[in-house]
């Protein structure tokens, strides 16, 4: 029993079977899918290295939802109202590594955490400043593994010696009401006299950010504890305070948005901080006295500061300082350096982005050898001259984007010899020979905007590269890019619609390719252009795509084809302007070792089992953004080969009973989790409820007891036979095939006692109008033709060889009961087409009422899925048995097409016949029928008839024609000729239904006949 109940090895193995694999309000998922998921997560973010999280909504019952959460689960969040904590509320859970409680809990039991030995990141969540939590001294004890304790929102003022747990690494008290630090000294006692030794253990975070009335700090508060970070970010806290409050060591001060005015120098030389964080602040000068002590500093941050200068020697004035951001700051200058003599800095990171930067010197960053990344994104810089990073030798990262660049002087990048990322995204740039990146050997990382307008000059890229973005600028010209081979390369994104690339020999330029991004694109480049669109590029070791459309696409791109691909993210490819639904199958074809597949705003309407076919091996299935959806009942026999994960994210079902299954299945589904998270609602009519739950309002609505299902089919059957009657002039399909389909049982039953009857025609022929070109040009010539070409069979064609005046449903039946062999030419096209589809259903009835089933073959012009065929048993087992073809496209194997059809033949009765004027067919050439269609003769089946008394000029010139070099001999002709008139019957004519006594009806109007 257990090999049902495992979703992934090992997870499960506690869930009972009764309860399958579906969690009310909670969101399951594997620790490695939360991208896909993440913005679910927001309230208490998870690890994704865990292997199952879980968060779960709407809490009320805590131990009711806690018995329908996995056990397995290592990561859980719980959002809802529940007031108390109860005692050992966890107990089942003792592989839980984190936990998240956004519950609004007022107090907390003792032992209410117990049997957490495992937990490392614990946090109770609230509004700011939303109520008092009432913490037991020993709560936290048994959390001998407890990393990082988070109290976000929640007061603590009234808590007394609550005890730490000596692994306790980063404390954070966040939004709540703190006023004085101290107070956390009364809370949390260990963080000044230690464990139990007495001694102040080491923290290496003390976050109390966006704590708004943090004002005060009481001198030697928190005495001896040794800090490896403080954060007092969006508070009104002083710099200067933190001196006063007797901590022992502290390696770095963050103070963002704390309105501070001065570098807090003192501060800074007090502790020897190495990190200081000033971000948002009015700072707007420094002097070098404060510089003076900041000689400990290693990282600097100035974001968003005010600052318009740089005193010089500001390198020079932190020796030690390795990482500087000057970011959204207003320097007229980056003069860092500024003279020969000035001294090496050790500085390896450097952000200058957003800073209105102009030009850039020659040498302005020569004093930094030790540079490894220079950011310089979003500035005014137009050009730039080869001399600029003179000095750089080993810088890695280079980020030049959203510059209005033109120009690049030539041999720029020569002074970067250790450069291997390189961004330039969002310029202006021209194509020129200073792109030439061959001399690059290093870069592995290239971002570059494409010029507006394509020129004449190649583009040379890095042969070394491992990841590419290349992005067209919207209403340029199309680019056609021919790339060298790029072996390595494992990344590559497209942005734009005005990009192309070839689609031959892909695989030879992108021989390593694992991930590919198609964004802003309709893909009309990368697919086929026939009646079936598919995607052309074939790529053996990709794992990742993603295709992103731009809200035109005119149709649907089949993705198949791509044998190792793992991960598929199809994302806004519905058209905004002609928007159409689409099915899954229209998307995603044969993709054997897919994993995860996500929709986005594609249009997506009807999912049904026919979609999994090609993907046998796919685990996660996310539908976001997708409207009135309708999940096909077909689905509950699909469930052991279904995903295990199903996500329907802001999705809405719809409103039909065709989803009134989904609710009942949810709850006894064995291995398929699905998630909702929009709650599925009903609009019912007009003076009811405003809003009705989705699967409740369904089932009370859409009964399926099996009496009721009986009762209306009799009731619709009966209704339906007593009104055909009355509705015979009326020409809808389902009613000429209710009306065919029991003619044709009829003459099936009748079939039993005329079982050695002569039969009009050989062959039936079905086809839609789609196929004629191939009917005509390839079949016709071949069954029809006079031996040795053809096989001189007696041919009926629906728009040949239908009576006019006769309802469709009529020819049909008579047609098939007249012929010994029904053939249907199958494609894609001729199973949408009514006639088609009525055809096919009929000669199905017919294998159905028949003793002796009559013959049935089937022609395949290309692929078809068995699950787009009629619903019928036997037609399924003609194709288990054989007695179809397929055409193929390759003219080496088109003999074998052939013998194998005429081996079948054969054995259905039909011998060799030759031609028509030795007792066989032949072919007539006619103005009367479409070009090239051959009229069917038979001098053997009846005796002449009279012919009226006058025939028509256009008939003997038919004749005439044939005679002179038709498709058969003369004496083929004179045949004809003599049974004119001997008062043979004339091709096209018809006789009535009785055998002994014949006439001839026109085809045409006999106004025409002279």
């Amino acid at each position: 029993m257990g090999r049902h109940l495992l979703l992934l090895p090992g997870l499960l193995l506690s869930l009972p079977l009764t309860t399958g694999w579906t969690v009310s309000n909670c969101l399951v998922t594997d620790g490695s899918r939360l991208p896909l998921l993440s913005r679910f997560f927001l309230i208490c973010p998870l690890d994704s290295s865990l292997p199952l999280l879980a968060a779960c909504n709407s809490v009320t019952n805590l131990t009711q939802t806690l018995e329908a959460v996995p056990q397995s689960v290592e990561g859980l969040c719980l959002a809802g109202s529940t007031s108390v904590l109860p005692r050992d509320a966890f107990s089942n859970f003792p592989g839980l590594k984190v936990l998240g409680l956004s519950l609004n809990l007022t107090q907390i039991l003792p032992g209410a955490l117990r049997g957490l030995g495992q937990l490392r990141h614990l946090s109770f969540i609230s509004r700011p400043m939303g109520g008092f939590i009432l913490l037991p001294h020993d709560v936290f004890v048994d959390l001998r593994s407890l990393q990082h304790l988070a109290f976000l929102g929640p007061c603590l003022d009234g808590n007394l010696g609550v005890r730490l747990p000596p692994s306790l690494q980063q404390l954070s008290v966040k939004l709540s009401c703190l006023q004085d630090i101290g107070v956390l000294a009364d809370i949390f006692p260990d963080l000044v006299r230690g464990p139990s030794s007495g001694n102040a253990w080491t923290l290496d975070m003390l976050d109390l950010s966006f704590n708004s009335k943090l004002m005060m700090a009481r001198p030697g508060a928190l005495q001896g504890l040794q800090l490896g970070s403080l954060n007092l970010d969006h508070t009104k806290m002083k710099a200067a305070a933190v001196v006063g409050l007797g901590l022992q060591r502290l390696d770095g001060l963050s103070m963002i948005y704390t309105d501070t005015a001065e570098l807090p120098a003192w501060t800074v030389a007090h502790f020897e901080l190495q990190e200081l964080n000033l971000r948002i602040n009015r700072i707007g000068n420094i002097s070098l006295e404060a510089l003076a002590s900041c000689r400990s500093l290693k990282s600097f941050g100035l974001w968003s500061s005010g600052l318009t200068e740089l005193p010089p020697g500001f390198l020079a004035a932190m020796p030690r300082l390795q990482k500087l951001n000057l970011t959204n700051n207003k320097l007229q200058s980056a003069m860092l350096c500024g003279n020969d003599t000035e001294a090496v800095s050790g500085l390896q990171a450097l952000d200058l982005s957003m800073n209105g930067l102009h030009t850039l010197p020659p040498a302005t960053f020569s004093c930094l050898p030790h540079l490894r990344e220079l950011l310089l994104q979003g500035n005014q810089l137009v050009c730039l001259e080869s001399q600029v990073f003179q000095g750089l030798q080993r810088l890695e990262t280079l980020n030049l984007g959203k510059n209005p660049l033109v120009t690049l002087g030539e041999g720029w990048l020569a002074p970067l010899p250790a450069l291997n990322t390189l961004s330039l995204l969002d310029t202006r740039m021209v194509l020129s020979p200073a792109w030439d990146f061959r001399g690059l050997e290093s870069l592995l990382n290239l971002r570059l905007q494409l010029p507006s307008d394509p020129s004449g000059v190649g583009l040379s890229l890095p042969p070394r590269l491992t990841s590419l973005e290349l992005h067209a600028v919207s209403g340029m010209k199309h680019w056609n890019l021919s790339p060298n081979v790029l072996p390595f390369l494992q990344t590559l994104t497209l942005k734009g619609w005005g990009l192309q690339l070839e689609t031959q020999n892909v695989s030879k330029v992108f021989p390593a390719l694992h991930e590919l991004s198609l964004l802003g694109s309709s893909l009309e480049a990368l697919c086929s252009q026939g009646t079936s669109s598919f995607f052309l590029w074939q790529l053996p070791t990709l794992k990742s795509l993603r295709v992103q459309g731009d809200g035109h696409s005119p149709r649907p791109c089949r993705i198949t084809g791509l044998p190792d691909l793992l991960e598929l993210k199809l994302q806004e490819l519905q058209s905004r302007a002609r928007p159409r639904p689409v099915q899954l199958e229209e998307l995603v074809g044969e993709l054997p070792r897919l994993r995860v597949l996500l929709l986005r705003q594609t249009g997506l309407e009807t999912l049904s089992a026919v979609a999994f076919q090609g993907l046998s091996n796919l685990q996660v299935l996310v539908l976001d953004r997708e409207k009135g959806l309708v999940l096909d009942d077909s689905l509950q026999d699909h469930s052991p080969r279904m995903p295990q994960y199903m996500y329907i994210l802001t999705s809405s079902l719809a409103c039909q009973c065709a989803n009134a299954w989904v609710g009942p299945w949810l709850e006894r589904s064995p291995r398929t989790y699905m998630h909702i998270v929009t709650k599925p609602l009903c609009q019912p009519e007009s003076g009811g409820r405003p809003r009705s739950p989705l699967f409740p309002f369904l089932q009370s609505h859409c009964s399926e007891t099996l009496g009721l299902g009986l009762f209306l089919g009799s009731s619709a059957l009966l209704l339906l036979l007593v009104s055909l009657p009355l509705l015979r002039e009326a020409r809808s399909s389902w009613i000429l095939y209710v009306q065919a389909l029991f003619k044709a049982w009829l003459q099936g039953l009748r079939s039993q006692r005329d079982e050695g009857k002569n039969f009009l025609y050989d062959v039936f022929v079905s086809h839609c109008r789609q196929d004629q070109g191939w009917v005509v040009q390839e079949l016709l010539p071949t069954l029809e033709g006079c031996p040795p070409a053809g096989w001189g069979l007696r041919i009926c064609l629906p728009e040949r060889d239908f009576e006019p005046g006769k309802d469709v449903a009529d020819n049909v039946a008579d047609s098939m009961a007249g012929s010994r062999v029904t053939l249907c030419v199958l494609s894609r096209q001729a199973l949408n087409t009514p006639r088609c589809r009525l055809e096919l259903r009929l000669a199905t009835s017919l294998l159905l009422a028949a003793p002796q089933p009559p013959v049935l073959l089937l022609v395949f012009l290309e692929p078809v899925s068995r699950h787009q065929l009629p619903r019928y048993h036997r037609l399924a087992r003609l194709l288990r048995r054989g007695d179809y073809c397929m055409w193929p496209k390759e003219d080496e194997k088109k003999g074998d097409f052939w013998a194998r059809l005429k081996s079948r033949l054969e054995q259905a009765g039909l011998g060799q016949i030759g031609c028509m004027c030795v007792g066989g067919w032949g072919s007539v050439p006619s103005a009367y029928g479409p070009a090239h269609w051959a009229l069917p003769l038979s001098l053997s089946l009846w005796k002449a008839a009279r012919v009226r008394e006058k025939m028509t000029y256009l008939l003997a010139n038919d004749l005439r024609k044939a005679a002179n070099g038709g498709g058969c001999p003369q004496a083929l002709a004179l045949c004809l000729l003599g049974a004119v008139v001997s008062d043979a019957p004339f091709p096209g004519w018809r006789r009535s239904d009785s055998a002994s006594q014949h006439s001839l009806r026109e085809p045409w109007s006999t106004s025409a006949l002279v």
